[in-house]
């Protein structure tokens, strides 16, 4: 799942940025979330591959804070940038005539610099909640199930759910591997 998830996402990058008819305002935001969707799980399944091959649940306190800590912004963002991306196809539902002005490249800058956005503050809330969740009882493979959707699953979904079916980058990766293009 993990190597679908990298080559998915990486597909997509390699599409948006081969082909000039994909840089728009949409394909901006979904390469960036295909990059980020990459960090998200390469900050914890090579961690948990290693463990699972060497029967070992040891983390150092260190290992353990950095692993969170890129985890948390890499998420922050991954949720950020779903928030953008839904702003961008309001304004072409609602806005068609006037998209390319409103979503120019100044303001897709700022929309990705404020994605990342917020997760400097994302960060501190997120901790302050599972600072109060850890008071709760809970299951210990209910946590595991639902860190795996989250953490591997969800990426994994993403290159699916918003481009592999999308005509125009099945064209362009066509193109990008040379087979012709109808």
């Amino acid at each position: 799942m993990y190597l679908i998830t990298v080559f998915g996402n990486l597909l997509i990058i390699l599409a948006v940025s081969s082909d000039s008819h994909l840089h728009t305002p949409m394909y901006f935001f979904l390469t960036n979330l295909s990059f980020v969707d990459i960090c998200v799980t390469s900050t914890t399944i090579p961690n948990i591959v290693i463990n699972i091959q060497t029967q070992s649940k040891v983390i150092t306190y260190a290992g353990c804070i950095t692993q969170m800590y890129f985890f948390i912004i890499f998420s922050g963002m991954d949720i950020y940038l779903l928030s953008v991306m839904a702003y961008d196809r309001f304004v072409a539902i609602c806005h068609p005539l006037q998209y390319m002005v409103i979503m120019n490249p100044q303001l897709c800058g700022l929309l990705l610099l404020v994605s990342c956005l917020s997760v400097v503050s994302l960060f501190f809330c997120s901790g302050l909640g599972v600072y109060l969740s850890s008071a709760a009882p809970q299951s210990s493979h209910t946590s595991a199930v639902a860190s795996v959707m989250y953490t591997v699953v969800t990426p994994m979904l993403n290159p699916f759910i918003y481009s592999l079916r999308n005509r125009d980058i099945k064209r362009a990766l066509k193109r990008f591997f040379g087979v012709p293009v109808m």
